[in-house]
């Protein structure tokens, strides 16, 4: 039996940023917004879920609070991971560690790390050789 996380949700200071920054850093994974919650039916804050084939699994809670979270996307492709740092930074994240081969995690353990605009740790990773 295969254990997989169903969904995360990260709470962020700035709500409508962090739509902006997420479905633009994303859509190079295949992911956007699928799904929007208003707090009139959360009982508390607006939320969005992004996810890809029609499945939310990465939720942005408007919380007003931003903890400190790493969250690494499986890629697809390496092409996907350059893809991916190329269109955190142009949407306004900060250079977290390019695209590159990180050995230390195994040999073919390709990532780019980016920070989003509220200070999270955002990484997409390939584990698949070139």
């Amino acid at each position: 039996m295969t254990i997989e996380i169903d969904h995360v949700s990260l709470s962020v200071g700035d709500y409508e940023g962090a739509k902006r920054f997420y479905t633009a850093a994303l859509a190079p994974l295949r992911m956007g917004i699928i799904m929007e919650v208003p707090s009139s039916m959360t009982g508390s804050v607006d939320a969005c879920g992004l996810g890809a084939d029609n499945k939310p699994f990465f939720w942005l809670t408007a919380s007003g609070k931003t903890p400190r979270s790493h969250i690494a996307f499986r890629a697809e492709s390496r092409a996907q991971v350059d893809a991916f740092y190329k269109a955190a930074i142009a949407a306004g994240g900060k250079d977290n560690g390019g695209p590159g081969i990180r050995e230390m995690y195994h040999p073919t353990y390709y990532a780019a790390f980016v920070l989003d605009p509220e200070g999270h740790n955002i990484e997409a990773v390939c584990h698949k050789p070139e």
